[in-house]
Protein backbone atom coordinates (compact mmCIF):
# COMPACT_ATOMS: atom_id res chain seq x y z
CA UNK A 1 0.00 0.00 0.00
CA UNK A 2 1.29 3.27 -1.13
CA UNK A 3 1.62 6.30 1.71
CA UNK A 4 0.25 8.98 1.01
CA UNK A 5 2.53 11.95 0.39
CA UNK A 6 2.72 15.08 3.14
CA UNK A 7 3.37 18.18 2.46
CA UNK A 8 5.04 20.58 4.72
CA UNK A 9 3.37 24.20 5.16
CA UNK A 10 5.69 25.66 3.40
CA UNK A 11 5.76 23.71 0.75
CA UNK A 12 2.11 24.56 0.63
CA UNK A 13 2.76 28.03 0.94
CA UNK A 14 4.57 27.94 -1.78
CA UNK A 15 1.73 25.96 -3.58
CA UNK A 16 -0.29 28.78 -3.37
CA UNK A 17 1.47 31.62 -3.52
CA UNK A 18 0.26 32.56 -0.25
CA UNK A 19 1.92 33.92 2.79
CA UNK A 20 1.80 32.42 6.36
CA UNK A 21 -0.21 35.06 7.44
CA UNK A 22 -2.50 35.01 4.41
CA UNK A 23 -3.13 30.89 4.86
CA UNK A 24 -3.80 31.39 8.87
CA UNK A 25 -6.76 34.10 7.83
CA UNK A 26 -7.91 31.55 5.58
CA UNK A 27 -7.82 29.11 8.14
CA UNK A 28 -9.69 31.41 10.88
CA UNK A 29 -12.31 31.38 8.19
CA UNK A 30 -12.47 27.66 7.75
CA UNK A 31 -11.73 27.82 4.31
CA UNK A 32 -7.97 25.96 4.08
CA UNK A 33 -7.23 22.79 2.81
CA UNK A 34 -7.42 20.14 6.39
CA UNK A 35 -4.57 20.43 8.28
CA UNK A 36 -2.63 17.56 10.25
CA UNK A 37 -0.82 18.56 13.48
CA UNK A 38 1.99 16.13 14.19
CA UNK A 39 2.65 15.16 17.88
CA UNK A 40 5.90 17.42 17.59
CA UNK A 41 3.29 20.57 16.67
CA UNK A 42 4.99 21.03 12.86
CA UNK A 43 2.00 20.67 10.69
CA UNK A 44 1.38 18.63 7.21
CA UNK A 45 -1.50 18.81 4.77
CA UNK A 46 -2.13 15.86 2.34
CA UNK A 47 -1.30 15.85 -1.12
CA UNK A 48 -4.99 14.25 -1.77
CA UNK A 49 -6.56 16.90 1.01
CA UNK A 50 -4.80 19.92 -1.12
CA UNK A 51 -5.91 18.45 -4.30
CA UNK A 52 -9.48 17.82 -3.42
CA UNK A 53 -9.88 21.56 -1.97
CA UNK A 54 -7.98 23.13 -5.27
CA UNK A 55 -11.01 21.27 -6.88
CA UNK A 56 -13.36 22.73 -4.45
CA UNK A 57 -12.22 26.11 -5.17
CA UNK A 58 -12.46 25.78 -8.91
CA UNK A 59 -15.86 24.52 -8.65
CA UNK A 60 -17.26 27.39 -6.56
CA UNK A 61 -15.33 29.81 -8.72
CA UNK A 62 -17.15 28.52 -12.23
Amino acid sequence: MARTQMLKLPEVLTELGMSRAAFYRMRARSQGPRLIKLPNGQLRVRRTDLDEWWAKCEESAA
